[in-house]
């Protein structure tokens, strides 16, 4: 995804406003369209990865992830594995189950959970590894417990073969 453009419409309609102020707003507006890349860049980023998120939520225990290369980010969608396929695609033996109940995924709730703190920072770095935050690792621990099935792949390579993971301000 190319942030240039977006960038490039902010300093061009800060510039246009500019233009009906005197010379020193006028001398601001360049200070300030000099600034704005960097910072428009980093809140684009900020948005992307929220939508992700949020995103994510609603289609546990798949995900999407927001990954940079170079300047541009790249959205990553990893899906579920699909009933009845196995890890290479191909038709899997038949499993007599008993018939899940649909999970409502339009209406969420708020859960405290208690956890030992050895267990928490476990679960902390296991969502770390993943790229993924507490909440969407708990999300989807739960519904691949629920749907041994649909376990999704624990990991996720780019193009060049190197991974980052973590987070930055």
């Amino acid at each position: 995804m190319d942030l240039d453009r977006y960038v490039s419409e902010l300093q061009t309609q800060l510039a246009a406003t500019a233009e009906h102020g005197d010379e020193a707003a006028r001398a601001v507006a360049e200070q300030l369209n000099a600034a704005l890349d960097a910072a428009v860049r980093l809140m684009l980023l900020g948005v992307l990865s929220d939508v992700a998120g949020e995103v994510t939520r609603q289609i546990a225990p798949g995900s999407v992830d927001v990954v940079l290369r170079g300047r541009d980010p790249h959205l990553v969608v990893t899906r579920p594995a699909v009933p009845g396929t196995d890890a290479a695609g191909g038709p899997e033996a038949p499993e007599v189950a008993a018939p899940a109940e649909p999970l409502d995924d339009t209406v969420t709730s708020r859960t405290t959970l208690r956890l030992p703190d050895r267990l928490k920072a476990r679960v902390e770095q296991a969502a770390a590894e993943e790229g993924v935050s507490v909440n969407s690792w708990f999300v989807r621990a739960i519904a691949a417990a629920l749907e041994p099935a649909a376990r999704p792949a624990t990991t996720r390579k780019t193009s060049n073969g190197e991974r980052f993971t973590g987070w930055a301000r």
